[in-house]
C-alpha cells in the first residue's frame, strides 16, 4: 500500500502547474489522501494565491495546508527562484487531523495568539507554517512547551517577496498573514530530525559568568580571550570559516560524556566587547550550561545531516516533509537538490516534499525552537493500524 506521494511542476502557468503537481502527488496513492501540503514559488502573490486555490480544489476532500516560498522541494529536486509548485500527499489511516489558522490579537500590554486547536492526549506532532512579518513565530514556538506541552512542532516561515506578499493556504482559503498548520494525532507513526548544519570546534566549556545573552566568562576565562585562544588553535581552513561567521552551540544534555553532532542548539555569535571581554550570542544562556563553538560550511552541513540520519531510528520511512533553509540551496551547495537528494538516498522511494523556508521550526532535545540554516524533517513510518 502506497501511502505517500510527491509532485513537482514548473512553468509560467502557475495554476496549471499547481494542478499537475497535486495530480502527480496523488497518482501513486492506493487510497484518497487525508492530508495534502502545497508549496508555491513565484514573484506575483496574486498568481501564488490563484495557484493555491487550484491546488486545494485538486486535492479533493483532503485537509490541505501550504504556503508561498522562494523555492520548493519535490520529485527529488529543489527549485529556487523560479515559478514552481510542489505537492505532498499522505494517506493516514487511523489518524486524527485538525487543521488550524492562527491570528494575533493585541491587548493593552501583550499579544495573544488565537486559533490553536485544543490538545489531546494522543497528539503526535504539529506542522506550522507562519508569515514572518505578521506572526510572532519566535515567541510562539519558544513558549510552545507551556501552551502545547509535549507537542513537537515542525515547519517553517513562509516567504513571499516582501511584507504583504506571503500567502498561506488552509482548507480552501488563502491568507496573507498569521499562521496555518495541522495537528496530527491518533494512529500516526512519525519522528523529527533537525540538522543544524554546523560542526563543533574546540573544547566543551562551562559558562562561568553570564547575563541574559551576554557571556562574560567561559571556563573561568574572559569569553573573548577564550574565543581567541580557540580560533588561533584551529587549522587554517577552520579559522577562515570562523572568520566568516562563528557560531556557538548550547549543549542540550549536560550529563552526556561527549557532545557531538545534533547535541547542541546552535546560535550565532552576534557581537563582542573588547573592554569587558564579553561576547553576545543569539540566545539566553544560564551560568553552568555547557557550550562549544561551531563553524558552518557545505562540508559541515553534509556531515551533520549524514551523521544524524545514521542515528535516525524510524524504519522504514514511507514519507517525509522537508523544510530546508533558503540559505542551504545554491547559497551553500553546488545545486538546489542537495537536501532532497540526501533524503531520497537514505529513505529510498519515500515521498518527500517541502520548501525552502525563511526560518525553520523543529524540536531539539524535546523543546521546539526556530532555527536558521537548518533542515527540519518530519518523517513518517508504517501506519499505526498495521
Amino acid at each position: 500500500m502506497t501511502r505517500f506521494g510527491d509532485g513537482l511542476a514548473l512553468g509560467p502557468d502557475l495554476s496549471a502547474a499547481a494542478r499537475t503537481a497535486v495530480e502527480k502527488a496523488l497518482a501513486p496513492l492506493s487510497a484518497p489522501p487525508d492530508l495534502v501540503c502545497v508549496f508555491v514559488s513565484a514573484e506575483d502573490p496574486d498568481a501564488v494565491e490563484a495557484a493555491g486555490l487550484v491546488a486545494m480544489e485538486a486535492a479533493g476532500g483532503a485537509a490541505v495546508v501550504g504556503c508561498s516560498a522562494n523555492g520548493v522541494i519535490g520529485g527529488g529536486h529543489g527549485i529556487e527562484e523560479a515559478s514552481a509548485v510542489s505537492a505532498w500527499a499522505a494517506v493516514l489511516p487511523g489518524a486524527r487531523l485538525e487543521s488550524f489558522r492562527l491570528e494575533t490579537l493585541k491587548t493593552e500590554d501583550r499579544l495573544i495568539v488565537v486559533g490553536m486547536p485544543e490538545g489531546h492526549d494522543d497528539d503526535v506532532v504539529g506542522v506550522l507554517l507562519a508569515d514572518p512579518y505578521t506572526f510572532p513565530v519566535d515567541a510562539f514556538v519558544e513558549r510552545s512547551a507551556e501552551a502545547l506541552p509535549g507537542l513537537p512542532l515542525v515547519g517553517g516561515m513562509a516567504d513571499g517577496r516582501g511584507r504583504g506578499d506571503t500567502r498561506l493556504f488552509a482548507n480552501g482559503e488563502v491568507f496573507a498573514d498569521g499562521a496555518v498548520g495541522v495537528v496530527l494525532g491518533g494512529q500516526v507513526t512519525a519522528a523529527t530530525l533537525i540538522s543544524q548544519g554546523a560542526r563543533p570546534v574546540g573544547p566543551d566549556m562551562v559558562v562561568t559568568k553570564a547575563d541574559e545573552n551576554v557571556l562574560y566568562e567561559l571556563a573561568g576565562t574572559p569569553a573573548l580571550d577564550k574565543l581567541e585562544q580557540i580560533v588561533l588553535g584551529l587549522p587554517e581552513e577552520e579559522q577562515e570559516l570562523a572568520g566568516r561567521g562563528l557560531l556557538i552551540g548550547v549543549a542540550m544534555d549536560e550529563y552526556a560524556d561527549e557532545h557531538e553532532y545534533g547535541d547542541f542548539l546552535v546560535r550565532g555569535v552576534v557581537g563582542a566587547d573588547t573592554d569587558s571581554g564579553a561576547i553576545a550570542i543569539g540566545d539566553v544562556v544560564e551560568v553552568g550550561r555547557t557550550v562549544r563553538f561551531q563553524v558552518r560550511d557545505a562540508g559541515a552541513a553534509e556531515e551533520d545531516l549524514a551523521a544524524l540520519l545514521e542515528r535516525f531510528d524510524l524504519e522504514p520511512v514511507e514519507g517525509a516533509l522537508l523544510f530546508s533553509c533558503n540559505g542551504r540551496g545554491r547559497a551553500m551547495f553546488p545545486d538546489s537538490d542537495h537536501d532532497a537528494r540526501v533524503l531520497n538516498r537514505v529513505f529510498g522511494a519515500a515521498g518527500v516534499g517541502g520548501f525552502f523556508a525563511a526560518g525553520e521550526i523543529g524540536p531539539v532535545a524535546g523543546r521546539n525552537h526556530v532555527h536558521g540554516f537548518t533542515a527540519s524533517i518530519l518523517a513518517f513510518g508504517p501506519s499505526g493500524d498495521r
